[in-house]
């Protein structure tokens, strides 16, 4: 009897890892079913390809939604960078994390189980994602609410429906029908009314494009990447940064010099 007991307990474990594909024998499958997705493995070329193009550095936090096996963020963090996998898939987590100690970076690599929709992803300087359409168009709010100007997202195959690629590019080697990558800056939000010293600009926005009028003449050439703006008004070209509520830059034309603008409506 005891024997047959202590063969039960011993069994046991065994049997639910079975299963539950749970334990360190988990191994996913390409188009293996997910919550929001099926799982398709970035190739290692491309996700090569998506960090460089984001110029992922030490001093970056990246964060992946959806993260699968943990592959973008550990190689993030192979790059010196502080990276987060936010995956659904329990199993995917913990396979993440055997997969990041293996390769030396889990003081930098971490891995939490959640749903991507609900993620905190406000202190990211990186997003890097391999998405469907649906998910990035539902996800859009939350890049252009949450994210700080100049954040850089970077994605494998599908731009973000809507907003054009501030950047694509191909990545080389074996990536197979995934090779290419679309760059994005946060965009700062200058939508609005502005007061500078040649007079009132009104600025309308469509993610980094930005279109409308200078002392109602119409303004050209409006874009802005990250915190930087440039727009081209009356003959002369401004560039600049933004900061908050104030704007503030060189006029490159025919009468060079500063310029200053500050918001009196609109988004800040």
């Amino acid at each position: 009897m005891k024997r047959a007991l202590a063969l039960c307990l011993f069994l046991f474990p065994l049997l639910v890892g079975a299963q539950t594909g749970s334990g360190e024998s988990f191994q996913p499958q390409p188009g293996q079913p997910g919550k929001d997705v099926v799982w398709v493995p970035t190739p290692y070329a491309l996700v090569e390809k998506m960090l460089d193009m984001a110029k992922v550095t030490a001093q970056d936090y990246v964060i992946d939604l959806g993260s699968g096996d943990g592959r973008n963020v550990i190689m993030a963090a192979k790059r010196g960078a502080r990276a987060l996998g936010v995956e659904y898939n329990p199993e995917m987590v913990e396979l993440s994390r055997r997969n990041a100690t293996k390769e030396g970076v889990s003081a930098r690599a971490r891995f939490v189980q959640g749903d991507m929709f609900e993620a905190d992803i406000s202190q990211a300087t990186v997003l890097a994602l391999f998405l469907l359409p649906d998910n990035l168009r539902r996800l859009t709010p939350k890049f252009l609410s949450q994210l700080k100007p100049g954040t850089r997202l970077v994605m494998n195959g599908f731009p973000i429906p809507e907003w054009s690629p501030d950047l694509t590019e191909q990545a080389t080697g074996e990536c197979g029908n995934w090779c290419t990558s679309h760059l994005y800056y946060a965009p700062a939000k200058v939508a609005g009314s502005w007061r500078l010293a040649q007079g009132t600009l009104r600025f309308e926005q469509s993610y980094q494009m930005l279109s409308g009028t200078m002392n109602r003449m119409p303004i050209s050439d409006g874009r802005v990447k990250g915190s930087d703006i440039s727009f081209t008004a009356g003959g002369a070209q401004y560039v600049g940064r933004v900061d908050g509520n104030v704007m503030s830059g060189e006029v490159k034309g025919p009468r060079p010099g500063p310029w200053r603008a500050t918001r009196t409506s609109g988004d800040s």
